[in-house]
């Protein structure tokens, strides 16, 4: 999944994003947008990793939503 796709429903995946990063808050969930480089900085923030880990982490959190919804429509 995409960036822009990401944000633009950031809505439904808020729990994915707090299931993948069990340290952020209520709030720090609430405050994102699905912006890749705010959440870049709040994993770092939480995490203490560098920018480069934080990066990672992102791409591949989103790389694992576009596999999962691929599978959830590969016919059966």
């Amino acid at each position: 999944m995409n960036w822009d796709q990401v944000e633009g429903k950031w809505k439904q995946l808020k729990g994915a994003a707090r299931e993948r990063w069990g340290n952020f808050t209520d709030d720090d969930i609430q405050s994102l947008t699905g912006k890749k480089d705010q959440l870049v900085g709040k994993i770092q923030e939480r995490y203490g990793i560098a920018k480069e880990e934080a990066e990672k982490q992102a791409d591949s959190w989103s790389h694992a939503l576009h596999d999962a919804k691929t599978e959830d429509t590969r016919p059966v």
